[in-house]
């Protein structure tokens, strides 16, 4: 998992644009995690689903104001692989996601973590921390 200003997948390359960050804002941004999964040889032609899911430094879900009120931020999708012609048995196929992401609004001054699963479970390292910047401190206020 890395975090990145934007990705693409083409070809089942993963394309990175300003990719490797832990720091941002503290104004929104938009704003990917890019994802390079191994899946086993077991576990071809089955359909997997993934999320992420956003957290604070506390472990809970990061809620932001939606048009249809407040909603957890949380991305999900499937995917399944095929044996790639050539591929050795036994071995592992390579999966890219590339998931963009808006401008979030997300309090300056804080640790947040996406956090990956895949077919309902997730494991250690499966975590992608980032810290927002704190907002500047500008000069006093004339009295």
């Amino acid at each position: 998992m890395l975090l990145c200003d934007a990705a693409q997948v083409a070809e089942g390359k993963l394309y990175i644009l300003g990719g490797g960050w832990s720091m941002v804002g503290p104004d929104p941004t938009p704003s990917a995690v890019a994802l390079k999964l191994e899946v086993a040889w077991t576990e071809i032609d089955a359909t997997h689903h993934w999320e992420l899911f956003l957290e604070d430094e506390d472990g809970q879900d990061v809620v932001i104001d939606t048009p249809d009120g407040p909603k957890p931020v949380e991305v999900r999708g499937d995917f399944r692989v095929a044996q790639p012609e050539g591929l050795p048995a036994g071995s592992p196929v390579d999966v890219s996601l590339a998931v963009n992401l808006g401008p979030l609004p997300l309090t300056p001054g804080r640790r947040f973590a996406w956090r990956l699963t895949i077919d309902g479970e997730s494991q250690d390292g499966w975590q992608l921390g980032f810290t927002t910047r704190p907002l500047p401190v500008g000069p006093p206020e004339p009295s």
